[in-house]
């Protein structure tokens, strides 16, 4: 295994098919430092043009179309004392009739403390003057280049992953992507030192993040959508709009899941399905929806 230290010095707004930045070998890692979705770097200045610039594309050795790359999140470093949010829910997640009585949003500025790991709004706002949150970094938006030779805004998501906010895609997790064009193409970004589930303002707390991921070809996977394992959960994600569509997507990659790699039949798989599996809400601000379909372990049988 060898280390990589990737100091991109193009980013993408669109996860696609552009010319690689870095070539690896299969279970290779990769240390990278990221900008904020604005653009902006751990030093205050202006790299890259909003919404989500991505470093890469990080190229795979031996991935092909039916692979799966296997993403490994080993860490990620706080690199910036300053982050950001917008400060109004968005106009979607409320009644109708509210949207009018919404306050104007705004861009707000948190101060990060990377020795105690807390994020505090910067000036504090009244009622919330002893606000303050634990760091819990997430990787925002990442994947890998979809097929058709299409490359698709980082403002959304779909099969190969993208701007899909879920917060549990965080330290200590894999997520594998199914993998479309050679290379497998992997894009990351849009780092967050904390979201609520649905980025309901817009944002999480958008800063830069050192990365280190290990990137790993599995081959000849049958997965469609992205998927997830913590410590504890296995986690299937569909990514569409309407919400529903979304959910129905999540539920067939987990319910697939079951059957092939956990040996169950699909009456098994229906009856563990159907009370044991809890739903998250990764995101509803963006074009695509996310959702993410989460079975415990302590459920599963074992892995064949």
């Amino acid at each position: 295994m060898t280390i990589h230290r990737f100091a991109p010095t193009v980013w993408y707004n669109t996860i696609g098919s552009h010319p690689p930045a870095l070539r690896i070998a299969s279970g290779d890692t990769v240390v990278t430092e990221t900008l904020d979705s604005a653009g902006v770097d751990k030093d205050g200045n202006r790299r890259a043009s909003p919404s989500n610039p991505m470093n890469g594309p990080i190229f795979v050795e031996d991935a092909e179309p039916g692979d799966a790359l296997r993403v490994s999140i080993d860490a990620m470093r706080p690199i910036r004392a300053t982050g950001w949010t917008r400060n109004v829910l968005a106009t979607n997640v409320v009644e109708p009739d509210a949207v009018r009585n919404l306050p104007p949003s705004e861009v707000v500025n948190w101060a990060i403390d990377r020795n105690a790991q807390t994020a505090r709004l910067d000036p504090p706002v009244a009622g919330l003057e002893h606000f303050v949150l634990p760091l819990e970094p997430m990787i925002g938006c990442f994947g890998v280049a979809p097929s058709l030779g299409q490359a698709i805004s980082t403002a959304t998501s779909g099969e190969f992953g993208g701007n899909m906010d879920y917060r549990l895609l965080c330290p200590g997790s894999v997520v594998w992507f199914p993998v479309a064009v050679p290379g497998a193409l992997f894009h990351v970004g849009d780092c967050h030192a904390a979201q609520g589930d649905g980025e309901i303002v817009g944002t999480g707390i958008e800063t830069c993040y050192e990365v280190t991921v290990t990137l790993t070809v599995e081959k000849r996977s049958s997965q469609v959508w992205p998927r997830a394992e913590t410590a504890d959960d296995i986690i299937a994600i569909g990514n569409a709009r309407p919400l529903d569509q979304a959910l129905q997507h999540a539920t067939t990659e987990m319910l697939n899941w079951l059957v092939a790699d956990y040996g169950l039949d699909k009456v098994a798989a229906s009856h563990l399905l159907g009370q044991v599996v809890r739903y998250d809400i990764g995101n509803v601000f963006d074009p695509a929806y996310t959702v993410a379909c989460r079975v415990a372990k302590r459920w599963l049988p074992p892995r064949r």
